[in-house]
């Protein structure tokens, strides 16, 4: 599985969020590596398709497909919204599971 994670240096949350993500693939069994990669310019996050920091995803797929909605490529902070309608610059460890899940449901299938 491809397990990558887009941040830009000026957006705090970042390292939390990577801990976050490594947590969830351990619990999981899933160890493998993530490929980590730092957005630094605009140019480079619309190449990337990066609506922002930290964005994670699995075999292309975004963990939060709602949240790109209408969001521009760009190098800012992102936020997430949580399964209580908080808003947090952090993906719940719950919202990383689910969309694991979905990945690996979609490669076992394919």
């Amino acid at each position: 599985m491809e397990v990558e994670f887009l941040f830009w240096a000026d957006c705090p949350s970042h390292g939390a969020a990577l801990e976050r993500l490594k947590k969830v693939l351990a619990e999981s069994h899933r160890d493998g590596e993530v490929r980590v990669t730092e957005v630094h310019t605009e140019d480079e996050a619309r190449r990337l398709g990066f609506i922002g920091s930290p964005t994670i995803r699995f075999n292309g797929l975004d963990i939060d497909p709602q949240g790109l909605e209408g969001e521009p490529p760009g190098l800012t902070c992102r936020i997430y919204r949580l399964e209580d309608g908080r808003i947090s610059p952090l993906p719940s460890e719950a919202m990383i599971r689910r969309a694991l899940e979905r990945a690996a449901g979609g490669a076992a299938a394919g």
